[in-house]
């Protein structure tokens, strides 16, 4: 088994190198050849997540060296479930990614640049969750955020090369951060694996560990978009191709998030910043939600409760217990899925009507019904409408504040509860002027057309048929088509999200078995060392 471990992270590099040797020739071979690369990480990481969960830790020690002086590769419970989740995430993206630039006839750039970059931003999402030491797992995020930086400035336009700067200096900023942390950990402790960093950190002066835990936390919380570091995320993740925004959405945080319970677990058991994650999981849920309420761009409004349910999963990890954690763990896997496949649907809506803004949309749901579907499922989801997957997560994290009883810990539960339905009431808000009112004038262009499309497996043909917009006006739809992968990738990434929902009690043992591993230390130090020092 630990001879799998490598495989998530140096499959899709080598594929990236065959890809770039063929060129933008051969699409079909091209296209094999990405959705074959994601498909077989997607089966390892299952037989990880199988294998981790049966007999504790995998290591692999890279070149063979030892974890004191080598590169180790460890798959544990926590790392090979966001892996399992990640690499289903990453398939049906590609595959709509796919579908969309064939659609377009645009696959000759999409092949040539957007896959590559897609496929070293998966292996350095791989490389995160799988590294044993600090410093790869800079190497993990100096690699996606590569590939994020060619992905949100794909296309070349204004608002794109716009907000690929500021995001561009935020990652270099906080990268630079994080090596200063590197050198300073490595400075007083010697090493920079994390087993041997439980072990020394025990010892350090608190003074010195302090400061180590806060700069950490400051990279994590930048790249998490944690308030107040969480202001570059909505201006930069709307402008991007839909298939990026979904990918940036559902995982690139997520890996700052898992970051930060990787390490304050096992690093930093001691919880002498509890209190500070409380105040900064309470301010990112009431933040964002706030923000989102008070957008009228399904995008930005996405990308706002994106930075508030950052918050429920810090929640989760501020409250130091084996029962916050496994909610955080539960939470992040549960959003990974609901958050991407919004964006796909968002997307959708996109090419379909040429606008996401709410003032020019109506009528999605008598015009689109599986449009409409597709987003009212995981929106919901989104919001905690029992019995979905998102009211499991956000209940077991509440049930995990009550239990901790302390004053902090109840106010972040009223927080939580609050945000819930500052949320609910944004996605409604969003589904009755997006999809239940009338068409307003907006939807008709100047040349009297309805921005209205056929779709292939929506089981609808309105080519030709009038369409009567908010003013009793007829126009004629016009024809820009949405090819049914579009449909069946984003279909399989809402399946997944409601399989959550089904086996959410095993799902939710694992999330406990994760967390009680995590704060037990000794198995993952006992696995990378060896059993010796």
């Amino acid at each position: 088994m630990e001879a799998l471990i490598p495989v998530p992270v140096v499959l899709p590099l080598l594929a990236v190198g065959l890809k770039l040797a063929i060129g933008s020739r051969l699409r079909k071979l091209q296209a094999l050849i990405s959705v074959g690369t994601l498909a077989v990480v997607l089966v390892v990481s299952l037989i990880l997540l199988w294998a981790a969960d049966q007999d504790g830790p995998l290591v692999a020690h890279i070149g063979g060296w030892s974890a004191q002086i080598g590169i180790a590769l460890v798959a544990d419970r926590l790392s090979t479930l966001m892996l399992a989740v990640s690499s289903a995430v990453t398939l049906c993206v590609m595959i709509y990614s796919l579908s969309q630039s064939w659609a377009d006839q645009d696959y000759k750039a999409s092949l040539s640049i957007f896959h590559p970059a897609y496929l070293i931003m998966v292996a350095g999402v791989s490389d995160a969750f799988l590294s044993g030491d600090l410093f790869n797992l800079f190497v993990g995020f100096e690699m996606l955020l590569g590939g994020s930086y060619v992905l949100l400035t794909f296309g070349g336009t204004e608002s794109r090369i716009r907000a690929g700067a500021t995001y561009t200096v935020v990652g270099l900023a906080s990268s630079l951060l994080f090596l200063v942390a590197i050198a300073v950990t490595y400075g007083a402790t010697g090493t920079v694996s994390m087993a041997q960093l439980a072990e020394r950190f025990a010892v350090l002066p608190e003074h010195i560990r302090l400061l180590i835990e806060l700069m950490l936390l400051l990279v994590f919380a930048v790249k998490a978009a944690i308030f107040p570091m969480s202001a570059w995320l909505p201006d930069s993740y709307p402008t991007a191709p839909a298939p990026a925004t979904a990918l940036f959405a559902g995982l690139l945080t997520k890996v700052g998030v898992y970051s930060i319970i990787r390490l304050e677990a096992l690093l930093f058991p001691w919880g002498p910043v509890s209190n500070l994650l409380m105040w900064a999981a309470l301010l990112t849920m009431l933040v964002g939600v706030l923000g989102a309420v008070a957008q009228s761009d399904i995008k930005r409004m996405l990308s706002f409760t994106l930075v508030s349910h950052i918050g429920y999963m810090v929640f989760g990890v501020a409250l130091f217990s084996a029962q916050g954690m496994a909610g955080a763990v539960f939470y992040v896997a549960h959003h990974i899925t609901v958050q991407t496949s919004l964006f796909l649907v968002t997307g959708m809506i996109e090419r379909r009507t040429g606008t996401t803004s709410l003032d020019r949309l109506g009528g999605l749901a008598k015009l689109s019904p599986v449009i409409a579907v597709l987003f009212f499922v995981p929106a919901m989801n989104l919001a905690g409408i029992p019995p979905l997957s998102g009211f499991l997560g956000k209940l077991g994290l509440i049930q995990a504040g009550v239990a901790d009883g302390s004053p902090m810990a109840m106010i972040l539960v009223a927080g939580g509860l609050v945000t819930s339905l500052l949320t609910l009431y944004a996605v409604a808000t969003t589904w009755n002027k997006a999809f239940w009112r009338v068409p307003p004038e907006g939807m008709v262009t100047e040349g009297g057309t309805v921005l209205e499309t056929q779709e292939n497996g929506d089981g609808e043909d309105p080519k030709g048929a009038p369409v009567t917009n908010g003013n009793g006006n007829e126009a004629i739809v016009t024809s820009v088509t949405l090819p049914k992968l579009m449909f069946a990738s984003t279909a399989a990434l809402v399946a997944l999200a409601l399989s959550f929902t089904v086996l959410a009690g095993p799902l939710h043992a694992l999330s406990e078995r994760a967390a009680e591993e995590l704060l037990a230390r000794e198995p993952y130090i006992s696995a990378v060392l060896g059993g010796g020092r």
